[in-house]
């Protein structure tokens, strides 16, 4: 009996599936406890000094202003309204960074390939002194340098409605009138109708093999719905036009210098990144791929775009991934140059006056996280979409 009980112990310690499950349960207990024990001694000694925690700080005046805020704010609102504005700055100068760096990082990339070599030396110059350059001091360089050497703004530069002068760059302000919400449908129902049109001229290429110009199509098509929908709703928007009065500039919208100085470090510096991915990708490819198209009589233009590109992706999406991650994460440094994002707000202004150290970096540690891996999640979605399929 003792023998066939020792067996059954054996072959149960033997199985790996069952030390797996072992091992994964001792390492969960070891951080529950590790945990509960850091938890339990960090609310020792705050309850110890006195320091209370929770998110009710959240509903106090902030009473402090944000520069850039793209939505209403002042310094009568909440800290929480503080937090949000933070947010929304932090979100845009990483969706903006990512989309310039990645148009600046593939026509570099396609630019080092060039065969001209002027085209070719730029682009090596371009690229090797970006990327061996700090981040900050690339910031500091567009910030301090260039931006604050620009003249005031009674001596603007000015290019039709646009001024520049060391305050930023003014624009014209768009005011929506009633009508504006119809202008959006129809610019949604050229969405999808392009969408449409794209799917449609694969599936017809899959099949007759006659190539159609969907992109461009479906680019005219965008356009087309949405100045209809202008023309049938009597253009319902207004611009106010800055204008330079005796003392300052009057009307308008204005980008400050930490938010261009900010973006054109983020851009400039991580596309000299995705240039090299770029690069690198393209030259993966094999180069019969490309004599094979131009003995067909293809454009190199076409070839580029049709061939090349479609197979290089494969090889460029998960570096590609990082760049995007590394980008997000580096808008952190707009705080160095006073850009009011995430960091400067909630870790630098609100920390100092409420002492909510705990609070304070929990948040912006689950923002940057969850920022992160949404990235990641919709990246690796692409990445699967355009990986090889069996059929």
């Amino acid at each position: 009996m003792s023998k066939n009980n020792s067996t059954t112990n054996t072959s149960f310690l033997n199985d790996a599936g069952n030390r797996a499950l072992i091992f994964q349960a001792l390492l969960l207990g070891l951080v529950v406890f590790v945990g509960y024990y850091l938890f339990s001694n960090l609310q020792a000694n705050l309850d110890k000094q006195g320091i209370s925690t929770g998110f009710t700080f959240l509903n106090q005046p902030a009473g402090f202003p944000i520069l850039l805020h793209l939505i209403e704010y002042t310094e009568a609102n909440s800290y929480g309204r503080a937090f949000l504005v933070a947010l929304i700055n932090t979100f845009v100068i990483s969706l903006l960074g990512i989309v310039l760096a990645t148009i600046i990082g593939v026509l570099m990339g396609l630019a080092r390939l060039s065969n001209n070599w002027l085209i070719a030396r730029l682009a090596t110059v371009y690229i090797e002194t970006l990327r061996n350059i700090p981040l900050l001091l690339q910031m500091f360089f567009w910030y301090f340098a260039v931006l604050a050497a620009l003249p005031g703004p009674r001596n603007s530069f000015i290019l039709g409605d646009f001024m520049l002068n060391k305050r930023g760059i003014y624009s014209p302000e768009p005011l929506f009138q009633d009508g504006f919400g119809f202008v959006i449908f129809g610019f949604f129902v050229g969405v999808a109708a392009s969408i449409a049109l794209i799917i449609w001229a694969k599936k017809r290429q899959s099949q007759t093999g006659d190539w159609f110009p969907a992109y461009w199509a479906s680019l005219g098509v965008i356009i087309a719905t949405t100045f209809l929908a202008l023309v049938f709703t009597g253009f319902p928007v207004e611009f106010n036009v800055p204008e330079l009065g005796r003392f300052n500039i009057r009307g308008g919208m204005v980008l400050p210098p930490e938010f261009v100085a900010v973006l054109v470090a983020l851009s400039t510096y991580t596309g000299a990144f995705i240039a090299e991915i770029v690069r690198a990708g393209i030259l993966s490819v094999n180069w019969g791929q490309t004599e094979a198209s131009r003995s067909l009589g293809l454009p190199d233009g076409l070839t580029q775009r049709l061939i090349v590109l479609p197979q290089a992706l494969r090889v460029i999406i998960p570096p590609l991934t990082s760049q995007f991650l590394n980008l997000a994460k580096n808008s952190s440094l707009g705080a160095a140059i006073a850009y009011p994002e995430l960091v400067a707000v909630v870790m630098g202004t609100t920390l100092n006056q409420t002492g909510q150290a705990i609070e304070t970096i929990g948040l912006c540690m689950l923002v940057y996280g969850s920022l992160s891996l949404s990235i990641s999640f919709f990246m690796n979605w692409y990445n699967k979409k355009m990986s090889l399929t069996e059929r």
